[in-house]
């Protein structure tokens, strides 16, 4: 069946596949260190009190079989260890129909685990993760030349990603329009990396350029990846040198990373196979069945792209097979912070010694410069950056993260860069203040070492200590 493989793309296959089970052995390995902090029996989020009030069938999830922190970290790193012998090459030495079922369990534990993360894995990365590794367990293995249907839907996939987050960008803030948007994007993006203030101080006229060719690649170029050769190639080749720009001007966790392994999916590598085995009837069938399946699912993810009303980062099903995505339709002006204090004095002043949680990822300390985290997902770093737009986004989880803070809660201290308190003595106060940020100029850098300059705006949380806590004398 001629008609059904493409053997030209067999490299480019391999290339996909060994770079998509990289970015999932990343995010099972995310899971597996912060999930007790976040989501586990005692987190700010506890799974078990989620699956008391969602059913099933709204969040198809292995946990609502058993739920304990020792099952979901064996879910977790039994994920790790499968995304390992996929990076490694293990899927090539199985029968067909081993590879496929290889390929499935990494998608099943992660769909396990975000449907249970709740606001700690509302991200468009985790939805896409998953309809990608979904289509990874049909494109087969060295039994097969890889099937076109699929790799159709993988470039399909990709094309909604950009077209999608073009469409958003031209439909929501002015600044896109007026090509503005990155006078402010780098310093008020949720976490900054290390390059992020030298490219918020590029000359505004270059800002000018980067938006319109960011139009262009998001708007046109994808439409190009359903032409012939060599033209896709050059399509998907713009696209990877596009988020390779954004890999280094900012933290988005595996965002730009797996649209490059996407893209990669249509990139033709010179490859010569000896060999073409023929693809089996039941692989066939089964390949079609899907395939068909799909298609018909993305009616509400192309209804959603085409509305006027268009939303980002939605999954129109429980099992996350085809989604909407998009980001940044609107770029905030100002970068505000919520930064986090503790005292140990009896009662808390406002001269007391409160002394600052430096986080991993979020600036802090003005003096210290960002780091580069990406693609690994710093999940409270950038739950702060919500909180830091409005009080709503931490409603959920903010009060239990200060009861951790007072506690001194090792899981949760294992979240962030540094605590000022010794583990035997927890604070008696713990506060947080809204600061506004802003990047420092050449000039103040120069002076002071400094790339942030902060101003304090007002009060997040005033000074609150565990309920019942006896003063000590």
């Amino acid at each position: 069946m001629e008609w059904f493989t493409a053997a030209d793309y067999w490299l480019s296959r391999t290339v996909f596949q060994r770079a998509l089970a990289g970015l999932y052995l990343v995010a099972f390995l995310t899971a597996a260190l912060q999930f007790r902090a976040l989501i586990g029996e005692r987190g700010m989020l506890p799974v078990p009190r989620f699956l008391e009030r969602v059913p099933p069938r709204r969040s198809p999830s292995l946990f609502h079989l058993h739920y304990s922190d020792r099952f979901f970290a064996l879910c977790a790193w039994a994920g790790c260890a499968v995304a390992a012998a996929l990076l490694a090459g293990v899927d090539s030495l199985l029968p067909l129909w081993g590879a496929m079922l290889l390929w499935l369990v990494p998608w099943a534990l992660y769909l396990s685990i975000v449907n249970v993360g709740q606001t700690w894995y509302a991200f468009g990365w985790e939805s896409l993760l998953l309809e990608v590794g979904f289509l990874a367990v049909f494109l087969g293995n060295d039994e097969v030349a890889p099937p076109v249907v699929v790799l159709f839907l993988l470039w399909w996939v990709l094309f909604r990603v950009e077209f999608g987050a073009g469409l958003i960008k031209m439909r929501g803030d002015e600044c896109w329009r007026k090509l503005t948007c990155l006078d402010h994007h780098h310093e008020t993006q949720p976490m900054p990396g290390p390059l992020s203030w030298f490219f918020h101080h590029l000359p505004k006229p270059l800002h000018r350029v980067e938006v319109a060719a960011n139009h262009v690649t998001q708007l046109v170029v994808p439409f190009l990846l359903f032409t012939p050769q060599p033209v896709a190639t050059a399509a998907a080749s713009l696209m990877i040198v596009t988020q390779l720009w954004l890999v280094l001007s900012g933290n988005f966790a595996w965002l730009n990373w797996i649209t490059i392994v996407l893209a990669l999916s249509a990139v033709r590598f010179p490859s010569d196979p000896t060999a073409v085995p023929g693809a089996p009837l039941w692989f066939v069938v089964v390949v079609l069945a899907v395939s068909a399946l799909l298609l018909g699912l993305s009616y509400q993810p192309v209804r959603n792209m085409l509305s006027r009303r268009q939303v980002m980062n939605r999954s129109f099903d429980p099992l996350h097979l085809v989604n909407t995505y998009g980001a940044f339709g609107s770029v905030s002006r100002i970068r505000y912070e919520v930064v986090v204090e503790g005292t140990a004095d009896e009662a808390p002043r406002q001269d007391s010694d409160w002394r600052e949680y430096e986080f991993k990822g979020k600036p802090g300390d003005p003096r210290r410069w960002p780091r580069q985290f990406a693609p690994y997902h710093l999940r409270l770093d950038w739950l702060m950056w919500f909180a830091a737009l409005s009080p709503a986004y931490a409603g959920p989880w903010f009060g239990a993260l200060v009861e951790r803070l007072l506690e001194n809660d090792r899981d949760t201290l294992r979240l962030l860069r540094r605590s000022p308190f010794p583990a035997d003595a927890p604070p008696r106060y713990v506060r947080a203040r809204l600061f506004r940020y802003r990047y420092t100029t050449w000039r103040e850098l120069r002076e002071t070492g400094a790339c942030w300059e902060r101003t304090y705006v007002r009060e997040f949380l005033p000074p609150t200590r565990l309920a019942g806590a006896v003063q000590r004398s």
